[in-house]
C-alpha cells in the first residue's frame, strides 16, 4: 500500500456476529480505537449483533477491522459485514460506547 492510500481518511460500518455481547466487545474495540486514535462509536442491537462506525486514516481502520474479526479473549466472531462510507467532516477523535441492548 502506497503512503497516499494508507493515509487517506476512510469510514467503515462494521457489523459482527457470534458470541459479541456480555465478553467486553465494545470495550475492547474502545481500547483498539484509543490506543490508534480512531473515532467513532460502538454498540449492542437487541438481535446480539454488535454494530461499530469507525474513522481514520485506511491502514489504522484496516487494522482495527482486523481486530473486530479476532474480538477480545472470550469473544467468537463467526461473521463480519463492512460497508464502507463517506469519512465524516466533524474531526473528532472520541471513541464512544453507546449504551443500549444486550
Amino acid at each position: 500500500m502506497d503512503r497516499e492510500v494508507e493515509n487517506k481518511p476512510v469510514r467503515a460500518h462494521v457489523v459482527a456476529q457470534g458470541r459479541v455481547q456480555g465478553v467486553g466487545f465494545r470495550v475492547f474495540l474502545q481500547s483498539q480505537a484509543t490506543r490508534h486514535g480512531l473515532s467513532g462509536w460502538v454498540r449492542n442491537l437487541p438481535d446480539g449483533r454488535i454494530e461499530t462506525e469507525v474513522e481514520g486514516t485506511a491502514v489504522l481502520v484496516g487494522e482495527f477491522i482486523q481486530a473486530v474479526k479476532r474480538g477480545p479473549s472470550l469473544a467468537h466472531v463467526q461473521d463480519i459485514q463492512v460497508e464502507w462510507i463517506n469519512p465524516s467532516s466533524q474531526g473528532s477523535s472520541d471513541f464512544i460506547i453507546i449504551a443500549g441492548s444486550g
